[in-house]
């Protein structure tokens, strides 16, 4: 059940909607423009709105926007006698959540509404689960800054205390997605093989090496549903799952320290694609950050060999003809080139770190 705020300045199209959605017990208010569904939304408590695009004076397209910016947790569901790709672009593009096209049949416009209801579910509990995270990192962030302040003349023991909060850190993400096992420790040491063959210098090769296992820590803020989901996600669940990227570098970032800032922009960049169709920023070629582009070839190595919750484990040849497929399109052709190269080290880690095991950094 529902408050549901329905805007349409026909009104027999008002009458049918309040129709339909009451038999299933939601409670529905009703407004004629958009001005009068402005002042209804003022007194709060609505989950949903199904708007007309096309009414008089102010349009559905406008209002929509307006209602994702003031009020983010009330989604927008257009419903239109207009059957036209482009305004249903125009319609997506200003935050609506779904496109009904008039005349309507009872079933679309209760599928509508709940697939809008459920994604609004999934997103608000996906925002709870980041602004608690973030809290508590923020305060766990605070305890660490300030312990590694106090031992900043003592740079033994100030390293030993950042590695230490670093695999603590790695660790928090493996719990929340055990399926992949020792795959945090095998990317550590991938990402310091290719990086040493990539001829980087020894301080940088060092720093990958711890920050690497950091890549999907912002996997601790999406929910347990979609994180073990087993099956394939839906729409709705994969743009949840992509913020993990994003998360990640909100948590890891604004340190100070070399380590964390470079597990920062890991986390930020190891998903985008050579060819620019990755994720969260589009970025291409070498505008991706190369310790983004190193890790990304090492997890997608590690998640086509070992056996995932989703999927079982593939072959190597498998596996290889994948990787050459991506290369100079999802990955570095060059980072691609040293990573054959060094196929049989690569292996030799796999074996030493397989799944099950308890390892160190």
């Amino acid at each position: 059940m529902a408050r549901i705020l329905i805007v349409d300045d026909e009104a027999h199209i008002r009458t049918l909607l309040r129709r339909y959605l009451e038999r299933e017990d939601h409670e529905c208010s009703v407004a004629t423009s958009a001005d009068e569904a402005w002042s209804l939304l003022d007194t709060g408590g609505f989950e949903l709105v199904l708007s007309d695009v096309n009414m008089p004076g102010t349009s559905g397209l406008e209002l929509a926007p307006r209602i994702a910016e003031e009020y983010p947790n009330t989604p927008v569901v257009m419903v239109t006698g207009v059957d036209d790709p482009e305004v249903a672009t125009k319609a997506v593009e200003a935050g609506a959540y779904g496109y009904i096209i008039k005349p309507f049949v009872p079933n679309e416009i209760l599928i509508g509404v709940a697939g809008a209801l459920r994604r609004r579910d999934l997103e608000m509990s996906n925002r709870r689960h980041q602004e608690e995270l973030e809290a508590l990192v923020a305060e766990r962030t605070a305890e660490v800054q300030r312990t590694m302040l106090q031992l900043q003349d003592a740079n033994v023991l100030l390293k030993a205390v950042q590695e230490e909060t670093i695999q603590r850190l790695s660790i928090a993400s493996e719990y929340r997605d055990e399926e992949t096992g020792a795959h945090i420790h095998r990317i550590s040491h991938y990402t310091r093989l290719l990086a040493e063959r990539m001829g980087m210098d020894e301080d940088w090769v060092e720093r990958i090496r711890l920050a690497s296992p950091l890549h999907d820590v912002g996997k601790i803020a999406t929910p347990d549903a979609i994180l073990r989901k087993p099956g394939k996600h839906t729409p709705d669940e994969w743009e949840i799952m992509k913020t993990h990227a994003e998360s990640g570098y909100r948590i890891l970032s604004g340190s100070g320290f070399p380590v964390l800032d470079m597990a920062a922009e890991i986390a930020l960049s190891h998903h985008e694609k050579w060819e620019g169709t990755g994720y969260p920023k589009g970025l291409k070629g070498d505008k991706i950050p190369i310790s983004g582009r190193l890790t990304a070839v090492a997890d997608v190595f590690d998640a086509l060999s070992t056996e995932r919750i989703y999927k079982p484990a593939f072959p190597l040849e498998k596996c290889l003809a994948i990787i050459r497929e991506g290369r100079g399109k999802h990955l570095d052709p060059e980072i691609v080139d040293v990573f054959l190269e060094s196929l049989d080290d690569v292996l030799e880690i796999q074996r030493n770190f397989p799944d099950g095991g308890v390892y160190h950094l």
